[in-house]
Order: C-alpha cells, then sequence, then structure tokens
C-alpha cells in the first residue's frame, strides 16, 4: 500500500495508489465566515470534579520526590535508558543532524534513534506544500529516496499530484494558492515506533497531525486538521537512512477539545508567522 492509498489531504501522498481527498462538506459561500465552535457554557458536576481529581493528581506527581534530580532521570545530551516512560520519543539523546540536503535534514545516526528521527524529518517533508509543485516535489523526493526507490516513488507522486487533483483541491496549475487565498499542508510528528530494525533496513511509523486548505475569507476547502499514521520502510545506503517505501492509515484520533474555530484571517497570520520545523525529534 502506498502513501497515497489512504490520503486524506494530509501528509504526503505517494506511491502508486489513486488519490482521494477528504474536503470538508459544502462547497458554497463563506465557510469561514469568522463564525466559531461555540465553546461549551456548562459542564456535569462529575465532569468538574474530574477535572478537580487531575489536577490535584498532577499537582502531586509534579512535588514527589522534592524535585531532586535522580540517577534515573536523563540529563541533557543523554538518552534515556530503553523501556523508560517517554524513552522513544524524548528531546534528549543523539546531538540532531547540521547536514541537509535542501531543505531536508541528512546524515541521521545508524541507530534505532537515527532510523526515527529519518523518518520523522522524511514525513515533514513529504507532508509540505512544497509536494504540491514538480520541481520542489522531484528535489524532495530524491533527497529522502533510496537511490533504488527514486524512479518509482516519483512516478507514484507524480500521478498522485496530478492536475485535476490540483484543480480539485483549489490550487493552480504550479501547486499555489490562488490570489487573496494562503494554501497549508504542514505534517507535525507526534511520536515515533520501531516495528522491526537492523542494521540494514527499518519500519518505522510515525504518528502525526496534519493540517491541510486555504484560508482567505472567499475560500471554500478552509484549513482543516486530521490524525494518521505514515509507514517508512528505511534502507541504510552507507552514509544515511534513505525511503524504500511509504503507506499511510488514519488515526489514532483524539477526542476534539473545546477550542474555538479561528476565522480565516488568525489562521493566515498564524501560518505566515509560524514557520515550520526543519528538524523533529
Amino acid at each position: 500500500m502506498s502513501l497515497g492509498d489512504e490520503h486524506d489531504g494530509f501528509g504526503g501522498v505517494g506511491g502508486s495508489g489513486q488519490t482521494r481527498t477528504r474536503l470538508p462538506e459544502g462547497n458554497s459561500g463563506d465557510v469561514y465566515g469568522g463564525a466559531r465552535r461555540p465553546v461549551r457554557s456548562s459542564r456535569s458536576l462529575v465532569t468538574v470534579v474530574g477535572v478537580v481529581v487531575l489536577l490535584i493528581a498532577a499537582i502531586a506527581f509534579a512535588n514527589r520526590g522534592g524535585g531532586d534530580r535522580t540517577d534515573a532521570t536523563p540529563t541533557a545530551g543523554t538518552a534515556a535508558p530503553r523501556g523508560e516512560a517517554g524513552a522513544p520519543t524524548s528531546a534528549t539523546g543523539v546531538r540532531p543532524v547540521t547536514a541537509k540536503n535542501g531543505a531536508v535534514p541528512t546524515g541521521f545516526a545508524h541507530d534505532e534513534q537515527g532510523a526515527q528521527s529519518a523518518a520523522a524529518n522524511y514525513a515533514v517533508a513529504l507532508g509540505s506544500d512544497g509536494m504540491f509543485n514538480t520541481g520542489r516535489r522531484h528535489e524532495i523526493v530524491s533527497a529522502v529516496a533510496d537511490a533504488s526507490a527514486v524512479q518509482q516513488l516519483q512516478a507514484g507522486f507524480d500521478a498522485d499530484y496530478s492536475q485535476g487533483f490540483l484543480e480539485q483541491i483549489g490550487l493552480n496549475e504550479d501547486g499555489s494558492a490562488p490570489a487573496g487565498t494562503t494554501f497549508v499542508s504542514r505534517t507535525i510528528p507526534v511520536g515515533t515506533k520501531v516495528k522491526s530494525y537492523s542494521d540494514a533496513t527499518t519500519e518505522i511509523d510515525v504518528w502525526s497531525v496534519g493540517m491541510f486548505g486555504l484560508t482567505g475569507e472567499a475560500s471554500t476547502k478552509p484549513v482543516t486538521h486530521g490524525w494518521f499514521t505514515i509507514s517508512f520502510k528505511l534502507k541504510w545506503d552507507g552514509t544515511d537512512w534513505k525511503v524504500l517505501s511509504t503507506a499511510q492509515r488514519t488515526g489514532p484520533t483524539p477526542v476534539n477539545g473545546d477550542n474555538p474555530v479561528s476565522g480565516s484571517e488568525e489562521i493566515t497570520d498564524a501560518v505566515q508567522e509560524f514557520g515550520g520545523f526543519t528538524y523533529a525529534r
């Protein structure tokens, strides 16, 4: 299964599968319209008590042990011992890479953490708005793919990002946004999981949340978010981890919170002011 087989408008697409885009319902009028999802004005006593209990438990946990550092607490630059909570995706560990191939980080460590870092960063690159422009897409795929898989992956991605698909989601022929709108396509890794590992190949799952759509008062395809997991099969080429194949599935998906929906202008400003990450994990 290719990444394109389960494409929901998030995360990147690829392989030779057909593209399926899940778009918001209703394509008429100003879908932004300044409307906000109403915040719940009341909560049951049970809910309030539950929140209080959780807060008390969190405070007690934070204060446990007097705040003194123990030998089991990882320090900066030291990987947490395997098997401890948070170890697979903690911010500590091997120093981040410094090399890049275009906008894509390169030179990942030849170990499990390096493979997870590579997969997380490749998820970011393959889920970016650059994939909707032919030239930039070819650069991204060439940077992340193993030499043996470049041709097949390029052909699959080119088929997925067809002119018909770009038109369907409201983009110009070159993948740019129409005048008066801003196109958003971002993938944000939440965590990684090693499914299998050897010195030669590895399979990594990257749990992610994505944003996709067009901002603008007249946009009928507003920016939405979705949760999905991207599966990578990576190969060590002697100097770096490279992509052999990808696949994507929906979820795991948390329950939506009570945050009011932002208007088009606020989303546009956020996208333009908050730059995406070029290095994850």
